[in-house]
């Protein structure tokens, strides 16, 4: 029996100590299973993929990856939560995105963000072989904005920071644990 089922608080592990993650988790959890308690842990925990994707495969691959290895290093929690940032590249430009991946004891989550198209001076750094977060500490002249704002807060001018624009992918991939008479135990990686 789960938090869910058992009214207990929800233990849920972030495969990340990054504070943006952890948040946008928190907050997806809270919107999705209110009034429930959630409790958030942080474990860091090996992507398995290339510090930055390159596709949409590797990215969801990372998330993946990230759940399982959080469930196996702290396996005594009610959810294992995975986020991996990626881009792609479409007709000669570069988009970010994230895949979530959440984990329970019997089912699995997943959901992509929105996507946006990157400038091409972010776009030529990448190219490069710099990673999106260092990409945009350099173009800003920031230091270390994938754990505050990111490329979508910076881009937008905060009116959508890197948390928010996480958190609806956690939305999104709480629906079958939302609806579980939906969606049958197991899952495609459950």
């Amino acid at each position: 029996m789960n938090g869910l089922e058992s009214g207990l608080p929800l233990r849920v592990i972030v495969a990340s100590h990054n504070p943006v993650k952890m948040e946008a988790v928190r907050s997806g959890f809270q919107r999705m299973f209110p009034p429930s308690e959630i409790e958030v842990q942080a474990v860091n925990v090996p992507s398995g993929v290339s510090p930055q994707p390159m596709s949409d495969a590797e990215t969801l691959q990372g998330a993946l990856n990230r759940a399982r290895s959080a469930k196996q290093a702290v396996p005594q929690a009610d959810f294992w939560a995975g986020i991996e940032g990626g881009i792609e590249q479409y007709k000669g430009t570069l988009s970010a995105f994230a895949w979530v991946v959440i984990l329970s004891a019997d089912r699995c989550g997943k959901a992509r963000s929105a996507t946006f198209d990157l400038p091409p001076a972010l776009a030529e750094m990448i190219r490069q072989g710099v990673e999106l977060g260092e990409a945009d500490d350099r173009l800003f002249g920031r230091q270390n904005s994938k754990q505050q704002n990111g490329a979508v807060g910076l881009l937008t001018g905060d009116v959508i920071d890197r948390a928010r624009y996480y958190e609806q992918a956690v939305v999104l991939a709480l629906i079958p644990f939302k609806n579980p008479h939906l969606y049958p135990p197991g899952g495609e990686w459950g």
